[in-house]
This record gives structure tokens, C-alpha cells and sequence, in this order.
């Protein structure tokens, strides 16, 4: 892949205010000028450019090396002076939902920005950032902020599509007949809440840590905003252990409403067969082999064997209708 493709933007800011893009060959040099900050994202990197950015940055090699590749949990941890956060992404295009995966080093003066898989560009936050000039001459603490913020901000349509998608499926939960393609859905929302909820709830642990401990990037005036994450994150999570309750209740009433169902059919069939036995019984009485069978040789024998069985069939079908076996 070219190198260009994978270096999304390159900046310097000073005070807030853009200086333009440079190269990563240019980091050093820019880091040399007073008050200023670098600001680089990355998407989907191969180790040489990688191992670049470590050079102009100093940054660890451990950290360059979870950063290289994905299937990092979400975290923060500390290398130095310099931050490493990792967060996951998500994104459901119908089909099901898709996590990606964002790695951020912070330094005093410098934000990168590393993003492996599904995920939005983080375009839209940098030209948010450069339109808040005050907030931007605070530092890699506020781009940290944004970025965090995107992220958070990005699972709420998620939830909120798969909480219409639960309804979908309650409202057609009573239907009379069983459907296997509605309970295959519900346990694949199922684990689309599972997958997602491992992704968010992290992130309020990184908020905490943040605010505790590293008062160096994210300032006490500045600690509001990440509480604003941490409240968003808590919610979040709140509506997903609901809906995954929910969800699970609704299998268990599936699964019942098939129990319920099958054991009303094996009722018609019990109350069919004891109906089908009272001509059977007297039938199978008269093609026994016996030659001194009074009844045979009686005008009316026939008839009455035909009324008893009538008379005994149809008292048994009202009785067991009453029951509601038929």
C-alpha cells in the first residue's frame, strides 16, 4: 500500500490555528518550534511506516507493537510521558455489526492517531477541532477528548438500530406460528449486544484513569469533558445490559410458546385417539372368532352397535371439547 494512502493527515497547530500539513520526515523539525503540536493520523499502517512514526516520536517499542496490529481489548496505559489508549470501533451495515480498532499515542505535543478496520474517518473531528481555535490551543488533551467523544458518539445509532430491531422481533413473538428465522435473530442481537457492550464498557474505566492520574495531559478544567464521555458510556451500557435482559426473556418465551404449542397438538392427538378407541374397542369385538355371539344373530344388533358407538363417540368429543383438548 502506498505510504500516502496511509497517512490520512499529517498537521501542526500552534495556539489552535493550523501551520499546514508536513511530512513524517518533517515531525522532528516541527517539534523544535515553541508551542507547537503534531497531530498525525494513520490508517491502517504496514511496520515500516510505523516504525517511522516511533523514530520522530521516541515512542515504545511495546506500544508500537500493539499498535502495528489489531486485537488489542481497549485500555489505557502509561510509556513514559506518552499515553496509549486503544478503543474500539463499531459499525452495522445490515448485515451485522463489524468492530474495528483505534490506537492513540499522547504527548505533550503530539497526537497519532492509528486505525485498523471498520471505522469513520477521523476527518470530520480535526475540521471540528481547527473551527474551535480556544480549545484547540489546550493541546493533544482536547484531540484526545474529540477523538474519544467520536467514538462514543458513533456507537449511540447502533444501539439505537438494535433496540428498533428487538421490537421488530417482540412484536412478532406471539404469532401463532413458530418461526425459527425470528429466534436465529434474537440470538444473533444477542451477540451483536454482547460483542458491543465488550467494546463500550472499557471506556468508562479509561475516562476514570485518565482524570485520576494523568493530570499532566487532561487538566482539571478539562476533566468535565471526559465525565461528559463517562456519563454518555454509563448510558450506554445501561441500555444494553436492558436490552440484552430483554432479549434473553424473549428466546425463554419463544422457546416456551413451542413447548405450549407442541403440547396442544399432542392434546388433540391424545383426545383424536381416546375418541378413535370406543369404535375400535366395539369393532374389533365383533371380528373376534367366536360362533355363539348372541349379538349375531339378533335383527337389531346391528344398529345398536352402530348408535352406542355414535352416542359414545360424539359424548366423548363435547366432553374433551369442554376441556379444550379439541
Amino acid at each position: 500500500m502506498d505510504a500516502r494512502s496511509m497517512v490520512v493527515n499529517c498537521n501542526v497547530y500552534r495556539n489552535g490555528v493550523s501551520l499546514g500539513r508536513i511530512s513524517i520526515d518533517e515531525i522532528g523539525d516541527a517539534l523544535e518550534r515553541e508551542g507547537t503540536f503534531v497531530w498525525v493520523g494513520l490508517h491502517d499502517p504496514d511496520p515500516d511506516l510505523m516504525r517511522s512514526v516511533q523514530r520522530e516520536f521516541g515512542l515504545h517499542e511495546l506500544a508500537i507493537e500493539d499498535a502495528t496490529g489489531d486485537h488489542q481489548r481497549p485500555k489505557v496505559e502509561a510509556y513514559g510521558d506518552t499515553l496509549f489508549v486503544v478503543l474500539h470501533t463499531a459499525q452495522h451495515d445490515g448485515a451485522g455489526l463489524h468492530l474495528g480498532e483505534t490506537n492513540l499515542f499522547i504527548g505533550q505535543r503530539f497526537v497519532v492517531s492509528v486505525r485498523h478496520g471498520p471505522s469513520d474517518s477521523y476527518a470530520r473531528v480535526r475540521e471540528q477541532c481547527e473551527t474551535q481555535p480556544a480549545r484547540l490551543a489546550r493541546g493533544p488533551g482536547f484531540v484526545l477528548y474529540a477523538l474519544m467523544d467520536f467514538v462514543v458518539d458513533n456507537y449511540r445509532p447502533i444501539v439505537e438500530g438494535m433496540r428498533q430491531r428487538f421490537s421488530q422481533l417482540e412484536e412478532s413473538l406471539f404469532a401463532e406460528r413458530f418461526d425459527r428465522g425470528r429466534l436465529e435473530a434474537l440470538y444473533d442481537l444477542k451477540g451483536e449486544a454482547l460483542r458491543l457492550h465488550a467494546a463500550i464498557a472499557p471506556v468508562s474505566e479509561i475516562c476514570g484513569e485518565l482524570m485520576r492520574l494523568h493530570a499532566d495531559l487532561v487538566p482539571r478544567e478539562a476533566q468535565v469533558y471526559f465525565r461528559d464521555i463517562d456519563d454518555h458510556v454509563r448510558r450506554l451500557v445501561q441500555s444494553l445490559d436492558t436490552m440484552r435482559e430483554m432479549v434473553t426473556d424473549a428466546m425463554h418465551v419463544n422457546l416456551a410458546l413451542v413447548t405450549v404449542g407442541q403440547n396442544e397438538v399432542v392434546k388433540q392427538l391424545a383426545g383424536w385417539g381416546a375418541i378413535l378407541a370406543v369404535p375400535t374397542m366395539v369393532f374389533s369385538l365383533y371380528g373376534m372368532n367366536f360362533r355363539n355371539m348372541p349379538e349375531l344373530g339378533w335383527t337389531w344388533g346391528y344398529p345398536i352397535a352402530l348408535a352406542v358407538v355414535l352416542v359414545a363417540s360424539v359424548a366423548l368429543f363435547l366432553r374433551l371439547r369442554r376441556a379444550g383438548w379439541l
